[in-house]
């Protein structure tokens, strides 16, 4: 069992306002999970034994629809905190995870962490505002999915990788993250054949590109007012 060190733990943007005391005891009940691109870190229905943090690579949540059809709710990097919600209410994940790349993930057992939860009120003052902002941020999520056009919804998943990740390069704002078609259709709630249709369209208006190792947002301003239209 790989323990985390203390130096990588404070690196963790979910545990900044943790204080190096409580770190050291989190430390200590945690340990490190690797997964490979594809590997499955959690299925829908498995018991929530953990609360999984990612500390390097990136992960998806997603649901699996009656059709086979997957729906990716969201995408994690490093900081992203896995199964939260189902682990603090005791009760099995609602949705499954996945690695999308090489992906190493801090594992929190749930008993430890209700444990040292209760024992050092000063823990959990440190994490509530990061839980806080998590949570609004899937609510957030969960309605973008859902609401507007589905060329709205592609833009708005492009903006938000662009100002989580993005940096000017290409002569553009290159997003260093490979999605394939699927996983773009995933993530925007629509099928393989429309999200190719878009991603088409907007390479041959100079609106973004794919490359080999991510995306080229070319003309901002305009992926911008697609992202407004409402329907």
């Amino acid at each position: 069992m790989e323990r985390p060190t203390l130096e990588g733990m404070a690196t963790i943007p979910l545990f900044k306002r943790v204080t190096p005391a409580d770190l050291s005891q989190l430390a200590a009940v945690s340990f490190l999970s690797h997964y490979d691109r594809g590997k499955p870190i959690f299925e829908e229905g498995d018991p929530s034994d953990y609360f999984y943090v990612v500390v390097s690579g990136r992960a998806k949540v997603f649901k699996r629809a009656p059709n086979g059809q997957l729906r990716i709710l969201e995408i994690f990097g490093p900081g992203g905190l896995l199964g939260a919600v189902a682990a603090y209410e005791l009760r099995p994940y609602p949705a499954a995870a996945a690695a999308m790349e090489q992906t190493t993930c801090l594992l929190l057992p749930r008993p430890e962490f209700f444990a040292l939860l209760e024992a050092r009120p000063t823990l959990v003052r440190g994490l509530l505002g990061s839980l806080s902002i998590r949570l609004m941020e899937l609510t957030a999520r969960l309605s973008e999915l859902t609401g507007g056009r589905v060329e709205s919804r592609f833009a708005r998943l492009f903006l938000k990788l662009a100002e989580q990740m993005g940096r000017p390069d290409r002569g553009g704002l290159f997003v260093p993250m490979v999605l394939s078609r699927q996983e773009l259709a995933d993530l925007t709630g629509t099928t393989v054949e429309t999200c190719i249709r878009i991603m088409s369209r907007w390479s041959k208006d100079q609106i973004l590109q794919t490359d080999k190792d991510g995306f080229v947002i070319l003309d901002r301003p305009a992926l911008g007012a697609l992202a407004e239209q409402s329907y």
